[in-house]
């Protein structure tokens, strides 16, 4: 599914310029401790650069140019050759491929630096793939006789100001209306001449754009930060554990929330979180004083209410009155016409407020159960350590382990399956999508694997609980067959339940198409571990 690397690692990348390696030998031994095998999904970067480089017949400064643009996305890339081109492709993304006809020639010992305006030795000028070349080291004086007013205007003076400004990812050439990059080989090469801690901070922003930029690449989110990145290389939509054990989704970054989509999750975690299930009470249960404006609340069964600063007011039209009344009438007051907008919207208030404490409750309770049967782990180990003292036939508790990650896989399933029904039946998001007797069939099909799958949770719930460690073994051979069929059983109405959602729920929305992750019988994959230490061999 996924690897994962630390941020707190000290990278080193290697030096292109040594005479006696070949950057592509350089680059294979990079590869080689950076991949890791992949059932499916995207090959590694090199391959990525390999493959951009035969395509488009370019060099890898250039490949890596064009897939940082198009955030490493290689069939991008491709797209936009085959749409508008070579030359587009290469003009939105910052490429220049030149024949270098101005470049000085090598017999040259001097040429002229357009900087400085003076013949300098060739030796002191770097030319970048663009074909611009300038001075390494050089100064600009403005013509007075401060020389305090000297500026410094040089490839490498270029490099540090942008590098300190944070643009390491993408320098481009300084010459006047240019917007090629520049090597980057070069600009580690002239930068840690001067300051190689300099150099250091260029690699290590170089890492963390490479992450920023790419798609199938992102920080953990866990809090406080771990340090890890993980890669992806299946689909972005999908749900991943980091080695911290943080799990979350791999597109939104919050905690791993399937079946609820991306926006299901961000709409209920809000809707948890503010105040405006408290505005909705407030709206049902309370009413405000005519005189004073403040909100009474109702205490009692009469109609005639009676605010603390002493206005009296009718309780059904929220209309002043006097304080004699009967049991039938308020002296001195009549409610007078029906507002039917004003009460409709108390009822309607009423009403949402209702359904969202019902899948709030049953949210709250499945999560307090997963909760709960957590803290089993360590009961279950000791159980299972009892036995294996004991002289019985049973050496294998497999069974056991494997039914308690299901039973949490299932939970949490479970738990995430309420603020799903609340939106999908609801009419914040798909009002539009079905008609009301649409909207029935399929809630009562949702709810009834809903509540299957809910009810065998349950059974295994109560069956791994059980003081197994104090059964004889004819007893702990049933519970065994008990808890491996209820795990087979529960893990097919997880599928059932994520097959319905996606086929017959959400598969038929067709003005905001929602994805959920696909589900995965194990639970959440963990990310393995991904090097990215590159030895410095040169």
């Amino acid at each position: 599914m996924g690897d994962y690397f630390s941020r707190d690692e000290e990278c080193y990348y290697p030096d292109y310029d040594d005479d006696d390696r070949d950057p592509s030998d350089e680059l294979q031994d990079l590869e080689t401790e950076v991949s890791l095998p992949c059932a499916k999904g995207p090959s590694s970067e090199r391959e990525d650069l390999c493959r951009i480089m035969d395509v488009l017949s370019l060099k890898e400064q250039h490949a890596r140019t064009l897939l940082i643009h198009y955030r490493w996305d290689v069939d991008k890339v491709i797209a936009v050759f085959v749409e508008k081109g070579k030359d587009r492709l290469y003009e939105e993304a910052g490429v220049t491929v030149l024949e270098h006809d101005n470049l000085y020639s090598e017999a040259m010992s001097t040429v002229m630096c357009i900087i400085c305006i003076e013949e300098v030795s060739a030796t002191d000028v770097t030319t970048m793939d663009c074909g611009h070349y300038f001075c390494n080291n050089c100064s600009y004086h403005d013509g007075t006789m401060d020389l305090t007013l000297m500026v410094r205007i040089s490839w490498t003076e270029h490099f540090i100001v942008k590098i300190n400004e944070g643009q390491s990812r993408r320098i481009r050439c300084m010459a006047h209306k240019c917007y090629a990059i520049c090597d980057e080989a070069k600009i580690r090469s002239l930068v840690s001449a001067r300051d190689p801690n300099l150099s250091e901070k260029f690699d290590r922003f170089l890492l963390e754009s490479y992450i920023e930029d790419n798609k199938r690449v992102k920080w953990c989110p866990s809090v406080p930060h771990c340090g890890n990145a993980i890669r992806n290389k299946d689909d972005e939509l999908c749900e991943v554990e980091c080695a911290c054990g943080r799990q979350f989704c791999f597109s939104c970054l919050s905690e791993a929330h399937s079946p609820c989509s991306c926006l299901m999750w961000e709409l209920w975690t809000k809707k948890c979180q503010d105040e405006s299930e408290t505005v909705n009470w407030i709206t049902v249960h309370t009413k405000p004083c005519p005189k004073c404006h403040k909100l009474v609340e109702k205490n009692g069964g009469c109609n005639l209410v009676c605010c603390i600063c002493g206005q009296a007011f009718c309780w059904l039209c929220g209309g002043p009155t006097g304080r004699d009344h009967t049991w039938t009438s308020i002296s001195g007051h009549s409610c007078g016409q029906y507002k039917e907008n004003k009460e409709s919207k108390t009822e309607r208030a009423k009403r949402d407020l209702l359904r969202y404490i019902h899948y709030h409750n049953l949210f709250k309770a499945h999560t307090d159960s997963f909760q709960r049967e957590a803290e089993l782990k360590e009961t279950i180990l000791e159980k299972i350590s009892i036995l294996e003292y004991r002289d019985s036939t049973y050496k294998d508790f497999s069974w056991v382990t494997e039914g308690l990650c299901r039973l949490f896989w299932s939970r949490r399933v479970l738990s995430y399956s309420y603020p799903f029904a609340y939106y999908m039946f609801g009419d914040d998001l798909f009002k539009q999508e079905m008609t009301k007797k649409e909207k029935e069939i399929k809630q009562n099909l949702f709810e009834e694997q809903q509540q299957q799958l809910h009810a065998n949770v349950e059974k295994l719930s109560l069956f791994i609980g059980e003081p197994f460690d104090e059964y004889p073994e004819v007893k702990v051979e049933e519970l065994r067959m008990k808890v491996i069929n209820l795990s087979v059983m529960t893990d097919g109405l997880c599928r059932k339940l994520y097959e319905c959602i996606e086929n017959d729920l959400l598969g038929c929305i067709q003005r905001a198409p929602h994805s959920i992750a696909p589900y995965m019988s194990m639970g959440v994959e963990k990310a393995s571990k991904l090097s990215i230490c590159w030895e410095n061999e040169a």
